[in-house]
C-alpha cells in the first residue's frame, strides 16, 4: 500500500537524515546532486554547504529549490519525502553559527544512526576548510510532502 506521509511523518523523516539530493534549475535544465544537510526543525531551515562552483552560481540565479530524501529498505519498503523552498545564501557571523549547528547537528545523526564516534567537528572542518572557505546557505521550507510504501 502506498500512501501519503503526514507533516509529523514528513519532518521526521527530514530531520533523521543528513544525505539528500538537492535539486536546482540552471539554464532551463534540472540538476540533482547529493548534498549533505541539516534540518533545523525549530526554525524550518535545511543547512547545507558548497564550495563555489556550479550549483551555487545556478542557485543565485534561481533560488527555487527542493531537497529529497529517500529511506529505501526494498522495492515494497520505503519513505519518500520532498522538502521544497528558496535558498538563501547566509555569509559573516550569521554564516559561522549555521555552520556550527550544521557541524553539531550532523555529528549527533551520524551517531546515533551510524553508532559512530567521530570527532565530527574537526574532520568536516579539516576537509571544507582546505582550499577555501564554504558557502554557507539555507533552504526556508515553504512546503514538505511525502509517499510511503509497505506491504
Amino acid at each position: 500500500m502506498i500512501r501519503s506521509l503526514n507533516q509529523k511523518e514528513n519532518t521526521k523523516i527530514l530531520a533523521s537524515n543528513y544525505i539528500g539530493n538537492l535539486s536546482y534549475i540552471y539554464r532551463d535544465r534540472p540538476y540533482v546532486v547529493p548534498i549533505t544537510y541539516f534540518f533545523d526543525t525549530e526554525n524550518n531551515i535545511i543547512i547545507g554547504y558548497s564550495g563555489e562552483g556550479h550549483k551555487i552560481n545556478a542557485m543565485r540565479k534561481n533560488p527555487n529549490v527542493s531537497l529529497s530524501v529517500s529511506e529505501v529498505d526494498s522495492v515494497n519498503s520505503w519513505n519518500s519525502v520532498l522538502a521544497q523552498g528558496t535558498y538563501v545564501e547566509l555569509s559573516g557571523s550569521d554564516a559561522k553559527a549555521q555552520l556550527h549547528i550544521f557541524s553539531l547537528g550532523v555529528k549527533d545523526l551520524v551517531i546515533n544512526k551510524e553508532h559512530r564516534k567521530l570527532d565530527f567537528i574537526s574532520e568536516f572542518s579539516s576537509k571544507i576548510y582546505k582550499d577555501e572557505l564554504p558557502i554557507i546557505f539555507q533552504i526556508k521550507v515553504e512546503e514538505i510532502t511525502g509517499k510511503m510504501r509497505r506491504n
